[in-house]
């Protein structure tokens, strides 16, 4: 019987697509429904935030770096400070330190409840959505009270943060960190034993630890291949070596493990803010620097665990109050550059599990 021959075709998806986080546009070649090739296009975005830092002063810098990562501002935020810090040798008050860790963990949080929700709507679960959303509203109401702004707040600052907490914004957080954990029991109940979200989800995308950290695979993803790497742990940072957690390791390296790190993730988030709140220090909340800040020249690297990865910032800095080079090293830039390789051989309704739990933000991919 003779073999049937097979032509391979090209099929897109995105730049608009339903089920496509950002306007990430991947050029599909399938034969049948089994991918041969994908294709990451970027650049719809058209952002050059990295261009206007150098026409920015380091302040106006800080609105701006808000927008790359626009679900996890907070950490954006810390990358930029801290490299400025770097460069000037401040030391920044435990108060400030001890609210910037709250309001990253919190953060981190409210950034995993909503990939919780869109990969459960990506694979056909409608009401994760709700679930997620609801907590994120949530948050959004105790950054309000902290820096005035929900989404983009603009708080922190080279030596510390804007202005201090008012009392509300303590005890909003503290009564959050008392209803999360049943809230987190919900999650689980809904999705994480659903027999067919471990169907779309267990085996797809495997990836090997050694692989991954060649192609500079950071954070969850790393994570859920067995590393257990943890820039919180590894490489401390601001007063995280003060608190006790764990870091979360997969074992099999597919997308279900990358979903469960970040689960397993929120559950720790919720026992630094608590541990944070509970040796929250008295005192100034920002060290004596001004406002129209003018670096030593110099060049400065920072780097933090974002909800994303490993998130970076590299200053040069000529002596003026603008940067004169900044460069972001964003963890959604590399990991799109992973995806031929962790979605080749697998079929079309594979690619919607992977980008989903990728959790990618096209803003600080195109920056």
């Amino acid at each position: 019987m003779p073999k049937l021959k097979t032509e391979e075709i090209q099929v897109n998806f995105g730049p608009q697509h339903p089920s496509m986080h950002g306007v990430l546009y991947l050029r599909v070649t399938l034969d049948g429904e089994v991918m041969t090739d994908i294709d990451p296009v970027i650049g719809y975005l058209h952002r050059s935030m990295e261009k206007i830092f150098e026409y920015r002063t380091y302040a106006q810098c800080i609105s701006i770096i808000d927008r790359a990562d626009y679900m996890s501002a907070y950490f954006n935020e810390m990358a930029f400070v801290q490299s400025v810090e770097k460069l000037m040798a401040i030391d920044v008050p435990q108060r400030a330190e001890y609210l910037r860790v709250i309001l990253m963990e919190l953060n981190r949080i409210q950034n995993h409840a909503l990939l919780y929700g869109t990969l459960g709507m990506d694979l056909g679960a409608i009401t994760p959505v709700f679930y997620g959303q609801r907590e994120r509203e949530k948050i959004f109401d105790l950054f309000e009270l902290a820096a005035g702004y929900r989404m983009h707040p603009n708080y922190f600052r080279v030596g510390g943060v804007k202005e201090d907490v008012p009392e509300e914004f303590l005890t909003g957080t503290a009564k959050f960190c008392d209803d999360f954990a049943g809230w987190l029991e919900e999650y689980n109940t809904l999705l994480t034993g659903n027999e067919i979200f471990h169907v779309r989800t267990r085996g797809v995308g495997k990836i090997d630890p050694n692989w991954a950290i060649n192609s500079g695979i950071t954070g969850p993803l790393l994570r859920a291949s067995g590393f257990k790497w943890d820039l919180r742990k590894n490489d401390p940072y601001s007063v995280y070596d003060q608190f006790d957690f764990e870091i979360p390791v997969g074992t099999q390296g597919d997308v279900f493990d990358a979903y469960w790190i970040r689960m397993a993730e929120m559950e720790q988030s919720l026992r630094i803010v608590k541990q944070a709140l509970s040796k929250l220090p008295d005192g100034p909340v920002k060290a004596k620097v001004p406002l129209n800040v003018r670096p030593p020249k110099g060049e400065a690297y920072a780097r933090i665990e974002s909800p994303r990865g490993e998130l970076a910032v590299y200053i040069v800095s000529d002596g003026s109050n603008k940067p004169y080079r900044a460069k972001v090293r964003a963890p959604s830039f590399l990991h799109i550059g992973c995806l031929p390789d962790m979605l080749r051989g697998h079929l079309v309704a594979d690619v919607i599990a992977l980008v989903g739990v990728i959790d990618i933000v096209m803003g600080e991919v195109d920056r």
